[in-house]
Parts: C-alpha cells; structure tokens; sequence
C-alpha cells in the first residue's frame, strides 16, 4: 500500500500530518533491536506517521528504525515520515522541556520532532521517569503556562514543527488557550465506539484543535485495556454485514468522526489490515447504531490521583468531559 492513499490533515500550525499513526508503547517493551525491526516493517507496508514518547523507552528504536529504512531505500529521507513524541510529566517545568526535548532528538537521532506533546496535565519528581512511579511523586501543583512557553520556545526554536497536549480535558485547553501565544495543534485522547467524547471534539473543533485518537480499539492487552470495543455486539453485526474484521470497522468509524488514529498492532497482517479503511464506509444508518453503544471511559488515570497531589479525584483530572 503506498503512502499516497493514506489521507493527511492538516493543523493548525500550517503543517500536514497523516491520518493513521503507529503506537510505540507496549508494556513489556519488546527488546530494542526487535522493535526496531518491527518498526522497519511498518515503514515497509505503509505507514508514515510514528508515536513515541519519552516514558515509552522505544525513542531510540524508532530512530533506528528510521535510520535503516532510509539506508534500505524504503523511503528516502527522514522528512518523509511524521514523528510524534511526548514531554513526560516529570520534565513538566519551563526550565526541564528544552533538555528533554534535546533528549528524546539525542535518542531519535533526529534535528526535530513534526509534534511535540504534553503528555498530562500534571507534574511528577525527577525521578520519576516512567508510568512506574510513588503516589509521593505527585506534585501539588503545576505551572502549565511556564511549561509551556517553554514548548513554544522550542517551536521557535525549529526542534519541534508543531506542539500540542495529551490527555486534556476541555477545562484545561480553556486554561492553557488563555495565555498560550501558539495554540495546541493536536490534543491526543482516549477515544473509541465506547468513549467517544463528544464534548471534548466539539470544543476541539471550535477552537481549531485536531484530536488524536489513543486507545481506537480499546487497548486489550494494556493492565487497563479491556474488550469492551473488540467484543461489542454491534460492531460485531456491522463487521460480519460489511465482509470487514472488527478492527477495520472500529478504526473506520473513528476516521469518518475525522479524527487521527493511533493504532498499534505488532503483527504485521494486522498492520496491513489496520491501514485498509480508505476505500469503502459505514452508512449514516451504522453510524447512528455506534453513536447509541454505552460510554465508558477506559483509563481512569487513577495512578495520578493523590489525597496531597494536583488531583484529588479522577473527576479533576478528567474534569467534565464525557
């Protein structure tokens, strides 16, 4: 499949990106020299857009990986692929985004990121470098306005082409859009058939925010991930009707909401399968049936909720949105 057929958007920061994006997060990470040949063989059938992140520990695979498909011709420069990375909350500080910035370009091996994330609202210690951290890593506050004018500053600075967030709600786009001098491209969220967030893509669309979807088919696998889209009666009925796996109808279903998707299959079949939603659509009928699927979130984020930290309950974090 080439690159051609898989559509772009373009955001708000003059720059395109493409529609579906390949997830780099697993947990046990696959060892590095594996996942770089698995990444090669995503470039391989087709996709152009990756997401990392500096908690994921696959930064420096992926810029293997795209190292190798640029000396084995499979594309011919870094320029034509859109890589997405992400601030951990621990560098969530006006004086830590540069470094880690340089940090994730060092692990990459790369002269700049196509997108740069915030990748949740909040603030953890130093030490605190992955999603393994103590409740008593959670700091009382955060200073969202110095993270990011520190965000912007590397915009300017030519290292990161676009920046966005992850993970915010629309509370806090509010918040940050009062002062923010370069607006989030992107907000990357939770989204599939059983969390839509009809609130959050209505105010991120009137303010000009492209929404990134996570999690598009549930994350099955994930210690929070369950089956509720891959076993759902319904998209089991519309996949059986339309002669499409399961997967296809539900990333399908995501795409015409006209939202990026982030999927994540390390098996290449799947991989192949995953990009085959171009071509063909679901009915206004269909799309009536999934929009009635009870709602439920899937990552509660529980982990960042603390009696003496930012959030007091996971209702803060999320704040509203539903």
């Amino acid at each position: 499949m080439g690159t051609e057929q898989i559509p772009e958007v373009l955001l708000n920061s003059g720059q395109k990106m493409p529609l579906i994006g390949m997830g780099t997060s697993a947990m046990p990470q696959p060892p590095h020299h594996h996942l770089t040949s698995i990444l090669v063989d995503a470039i391989k059938v087709g996709y152009r857009h990756f997401d990392t992140a500096a908690s994921y520990g696959s930064e420096e695979s992926l810029g293997q990986a795209v190292a190798e498909s640029i000396e084995r011709g499979l594309i011919k420069s870094r320029d034509e692929v859109f890589i997405t990375s992400k601030l951990w909350c621990n560098c969530n500080h006006h004086d830590l985004v540069l470094p880690a910035l340089n940090n994730t370009l060092q692990k990459l091996g790369m002269e700049y990121v196509d997108l740069y994330l915030v990748h949740f609202p909040l603030r953890l210690k130093k030490e605190a470098a992955s999603f393994e951290f103590a409740k008593e890593d959670i700091f009382p506050s955060w200073d969202m306005k110095g993270t990011w004018e520190a965000m912007e500053e590397c915009c300017r600075l030519g290292l990161a082409k676009s920046i966005g967030v992850s993970n915010f709600s629309s509370k806090k786009l509010s918040q940050l859009l009062q002062y923010a001098t370069i607006p989030p491209a992107v907000n990357q969220v939770e989204m599939n058939a059983v969390w839509q967030q009809v609130k959050l893509r209505e105010f991120c669309r009137e303010k000009g925010i492209h929404v990134s979807a996570w999690s598009p088919l549930g994350a099955n696998g994930a210690m929070w991930g369950s089956l509720a889209v891959v076993e759902n009666p319904l998209l089991k009925e519309i996949s059986a009707a339309k002669g499409k796996s399961l997967a296809q109808v539900a990333l399908r279903w995501l795409h015409q909401q006209g939202v990026s998707i982030l999927v994540k299959s390390f098996n290449k079949e799947r991989m192949k399968e995953n990009l085959q939603i171009f071509d063909w659509e679901l009915s206004d009928d269909e799309l009536a049936k999934i929009e009635q699927i009870p709602q439920r979130r899937g990552f509660s984020g529980q982990m960042f909720v603390h009696h003496d930290g930012i959030y007091k309950s996971s209702e803060e974090l999320w704040d509203d949105d539903a």
